[in-house]
């Protein structure tokens, strides 16, 4: 609802309806409630504003009754509090309260230059009043006045706002009028007098001034104020009223860049030089334009025509008007500047300083030394270097805005898009503006094209920016009427050894370190170059790391092309980058390994372009790589990026190791393996890489290859057998042995071996302080906790797991906590969380290329619906995670879990012959999987045989060591069994179906 108490009482629905509140008591009792919306008004302020200085008799039972009847009749939300009433309303509901906002952004707006939008802000505001403000409240005559002066104060805001923007004749009545009712306002006064100056009227202002000055003497014996008196002299000094010189008028809308504006707004309330730097394209004048449109007195200065830094004083003095006297004609320049700024206080905008940046320099700072009041605003893509000087980087466009610019100027010359607004655009229009930096030369020259282009055309012809963006406005300069020209100007700019260097740059797709720019491109000592460089908005520099704008990359690769340059860089890129990843990889298995993989992942964009090289250059060094990256790959999660490259490097190099490289070889089949069954050749690969993995001698130098085998191959392809000899003595080696036997522990139906294993890794993994093996650790022993019952230890284990994968940014190895967490959340009963968990691990697994642990997590959210009574929900997921399983080992064994949650949902609707079914289909798939203790326990479920549900329950405890600790799954049928069974044959049957073990599955 929207409440009105600036004028007559005002209430409306959310609708717009009027409604009504009643009659005056209820009328003055909402008002009341309505100046302190959102608080409790206490009871005593209430019964004074309804009834007076002397309340009747039971007034406050009448209030009561009066808030009761309001509550109903209007079905508001008024609060009994212990010392009045509350309205439970937001305030910007009131129009009060919106005006009081408004008022307020509005003078901060005209104090930090921009009476626009103060002046709309302002307008807004008191455009809210519709009369005597609180007209419902008879006696408030006091809160009435605070009001009218608060109006007041936003007219008379408005009134400096309007006269900022150039307003002066039209204000002059409504001035007088106010001045009136108001006739010792010495503010009034003197923006009557600058609204007369600005109109023409110079001697009407100078008599309003003396109509002060005697008003303030008779009624108060005082002289005007030292504001008033200052503006009386300036205007009988008859100085010109501020305005704008050479400001161009802008043809098009200006579109984002809002963050920066406020940020030049407050630089220039408090430095008298701010530089606006940045590369080219980046719409460094439009900003300054837009920045200091609507503030006095300033003067544009165009540097950009001048070739000769002796010009840039007599192109500002031409800027300014001063033109050479008839009688003294000439004379030093500098001085004649000097002279005419003399005791003025102008906004300097000094527009393209680069090519002149020395003299533009010297100039700039004679002005701010001699003229204290004079400010500058340059624009450049070099900062001045003046002392006192602050930069204002001008950045790219952010996403938004890009594509905000795109479609409006794309709309100027084709409007029949104007509408076109689908999902396929959208993408597109993104990935140009992405590919063009953001800048929004560049997005105005494509927008362009769409006179002759489709959409389409347009992006896929982005790879030769500067041919497409060929043409552009006539009546730019010429440097600007281009993509090339524009970024040929900053070239232009850059002496050789510049040059030089920012053509080797290119070598590096995704920027570089210091190190390796000195490595690489073969200039010792480079800082000073690179700082230059970055100056002068060639480089971006964070976090010590140099890149460029894929523009100006491409403009300068194509530079490196023609030197000749381009074989010998690539080949140096790619050595150091093999050297970096060989140096890393030991560091990734201890506690040294977050920073390393800070660095790996900072650098994979150089470590991909180096890979590619390898693998067309020197296969064997590719191989040296990719196996250096293959356990950095699994950490990261990056699984979608080493199969394409590894299936690439394998097909160089042949069918048998190189000499020397075995281990690296048998890594490299092993990433071939994407184990989602669309390879029809993946088996023969996986056939071949079992009989390598089969020949290796240990100690291996790459030990988590044993890691990367056993994850793709599965408990099928283990060499248990030579793992010790593999792994070797070194402890991280030693913990993976104990992970690696903790599984196969448990695999067999062992859990306290189990247990015992992974403990031992965990305390050996420790020891090396590695993250990733402790988490491993914690995962198993969390699930053995939960077992057992103990499920506050277990979600302590697993929350220090999260902590270690949240350090490491593991995506995958987080999914899997995430599943396991909320696997022991829903034993718990927690729906709603185990529901949070299973989501956020799906979306994680999503965004790493895992599907089957997509699935995985789809199962563990049937299993929340089909627990929580939502069969048909539950349905849902388990058939959505048997769609989106990949045919690999670790795939069987879910299939097989969501296969038994199915028939468990359709046993929960008394569909019993389809429970078997699904069951019968989990035991089929369950012959060679660990799951067959699941599958035991779900055919108890419809064993009509008491006895046979004892045996196979008893068969699901000895497959797995253990039952799971209150299962309700397991729980009901085991009750059930006991119900129709005397003890002994219960214990009798359940004993000789642990002894049986797969047996009774099978024969099941």
């Amino acid at each position: 609802m929207r409440f009105g108490i600036l004028g007559p009482l005002d209430v409306r629905s959310p609708d717009g309806t009027p409604l009504d509140p009643g009659g005056p008591r209820p009328r003055a009792l909402l008002t009341l409630l309505l100046l302190d919306a959102g608080r409790a008004v206490p009871l005593a302020r209430l019964t004074d504003g309804l009834y007076g200085d002397e309340p009747p008799a039971g007034a406050a039972n009448a209030l009561q009754s009066q808030v009761s009847r309001l509550r109903k009749r209007l079905a508001l939300d008024i609060e009994a509090a212990p010392t009045g009433y509350r309205l439970a309303v937001s305030p910007e509901d009131v129009d009060l309260r919106r005006f009081e906002h408004l008022a307020r952004e509005g003078r901060r707006l005209l104090g930090s230059g921009d009476p626009a939008r103060a002046a709309a802000l302002l307008r807004e505001a008191l455009g809210l009043w519709r009369g005597q403000a609180l007209a419902d409240l008879p006696d408030a005559a006091a809160l009435r006045t605070r009001l009218d002066e608060m109006r007041l104060a936003a007219v008379q805001d408005r009134v400096d706002a309007d006269l900022a923007l150039g307003g002066g004749p039209d204000l002059v009545p409504e001035l007088r009028e106010l001045l009136s009712g108001r006739p010792l306002s010495e503010r009034l006064y003197g923006q009557l007098m600058r609204a007369l100056h600005a109109g023409g009227r110079p001697a009407e202002a100078l008599t309003v001034y003396e109509e002060a000055r005697r008003a303030l003497a008779d009624a108060l014996g005082t002289d005007p104020s030292a504001d008033l008196s200052a503006l009386h002299l300036e205007l009988l000094r008859g100085q010109e009223p501020a305005r704008q010189r050479g400001v161009p008028a802008q043809l098009t809308r200006f579109i984002g860049r809002a963050d920066e504006l406020a940020r030049i707004g407050t630089l220039l309330a408090d430095a008298r030089l701010v530089t606006l730097t940045g590369p080219g394209g980046a719409g460094k004048t439009r900003l300054a334009v837009e920045a200091v449109r609507a503030l006095p007195d300033v003067c544009f200065v165009e540097l950009a025509p001048l070739a000769d830094g002796a010009q840039v004083p007599y192109a500002i003095l031409t800027a300014l008007g001063v033109r050479d006297g008839l009688h003294a004609p000439g004379g030093d320049a500098t001085e004649r500047l000097l002279s005419a700024l003399h005791g003025r206080a102008p906004l300097l905008v000094l527009d393209n300083c680069e090519h002149l940046v020395d003299a533009a320099a010297e100039v700039t700072g004679l002005l701010l030394g001699d003229c204290p009041e004079v400010r500058v605003l340059a624009t450049s893509r070099e900062g001045l270097g003046i002392t006192g000087e602050v930069l204002c980087p001008v950045p790219p466009l952010t996403a938004g805005p890009s594509a905000r610019l795109f479609a409006d100027r794309a709309a100027a010359v084709r409007p029949d898009r104007a509408g076109a607004d689908d999902e396929h655009q959208r993408r597109l229009t993104d990935e140009i503006c992405a590919a063009l930096d953001g800048l929004p030369l560049a997005i105005e020259l494509a927008a362009a094209r769409l006179r002759t282009l489709t959409l389409d055309e347009l992006a896929a012809r982005l790879g030769d920016r500067f041919r497409v963006l060929s043409r552009g406005d006539r009546t730019k300069a010429p440097r600007h009427r281009t993509l090339r020209a524009v970024v040929e100007w900053s070239w232009e700019l850059l002496d050789d050894e510049e040059r030089q260097l920012a053509r080797r740059l290119t070598v590096f797709p995704s920027g570089a370190t210091l190190d390796a720019v000195e490595a690489v491109c073969g200039i010792p000592y480079p800082e000073d170059l690179l700082a230059s460089l970055a100056e002068k908005s060639f480089l971006d520099v964070a976090d010590g790391r140099y890149g460029m704008l894929r523009t100006i990359h491409a403009f300068c690769a194509r530079q490196l092309a023609d030197a000749g340059e381009e074989d010998r860089l690539q080949d140096a890129h790619a050595a150091y980058f093999l050297d970096l990843a060989e140096r890393a990889e030991p560091m990734l298995r201890g506690g040294d390994q977050l920073p390393w993989l800070a660095r790996l992942s900072a650098e994979r964009g150089n470590l991909d372009a180096a890979l590619r090289r390898l693998t067309r250059a020197d296969p064997h060094g590719g191989l040296r790589l990719l196996a250096a990256l293959s356990w950095f790959w699994r950490l990261r999660g990056l699984n979608g990026e080493r199969t394409a490259r590894a299936v690439e490097l394998l097909a160089a190099v042949g069918q048998e190791p190189p000499e020397g490289l075995y281990e690296e070889y048998v890594l490299c089949v092993i990433n071939t393996l994407a184990g989602d069954g669309a390879d029809p050749s993946e088996p023969a690969r996986l056939a071949h890489a079992d009989r390598l993995v089969a020949g290796l001698e240990g100690p291996l130098g790459l030990p988590h290859l044993i890691v990367q085998w056993s994850v793709t191959g599965g408990p099928a392809h283990s060499m248990t057998d030579r793992v010790r000899a593999q792994v070797g003595d070194h402890p991280w080696g030693v913990a993976l042995l104990d992970l690696g036997l903790g599984y196969q522990e448990q695999f067999a139906g062992r859990p306290d071996a189990a247990d015992a294993a992974f403990a031992r890794a965990l305390s050996g993994f420790r020891e090396t302080g590695d993250r990733w093996g402790m988490a491993n650790c914690l995962d198993p022993l969390a699930m053995f906790a939960h077992w057992r019952g103990e499920r506050d230890l277990a979600l302590d284990l697993l929350d220090e797991g999260l902590v270690h994968v949240g350090e490491l940014a593991a995506p995958e190895e987080t999914a899997d906590l995430l599943h396991q967490r909320a696997t022991v959340l829903l034993y718990r009963g927690d729906f709603a969380e185990a529901t949070a968990h299973y989501t956020r691990a799906a979306d994680l697994a999503r965004a790493a290329g895992v599907p089957d642990k997509v699935a995985t997590a789809l199962r563990g959210l049937g299993d929340v619906a089909r627990r929580s009574g939502d069969t048909p929900r539950a349905r849902e997921h388990y058939e959505a995670a048997l769609q989106a399983y990949a045919a690999n080992w670790f795939s069987l064994g879910q299939s097989v879990r969501t296969l038994v949650g199915l028939g468990r949902a359709a046993l929960a609707e008394s569909r019993t012959d389809e429970a078997a079914d699904w069951f019968e289909q989990a035991r089929v798939l369950a012959t060679d999987t660990g799951e067959r203790a699941d599958v035991a326990e779900a055919l108890a479920a419809v064993a009509t045989d008491p006895e046979e549900s004892a045996r196979l329950l008893g068969a699901a405890h000895g497959l797995r060591g253990t039952s799971i600790a209150g299962d309700p799954d397991v729980v009901g049928v085991a009750d059930a069994a006991r119900e129709r069974l005397s003890p002994q044959r219960y214990e009798s049957a359940f004993e000789q179906g642990r002894s049986l073990r797969s047996a009774a599955v099978r024969q099941r």
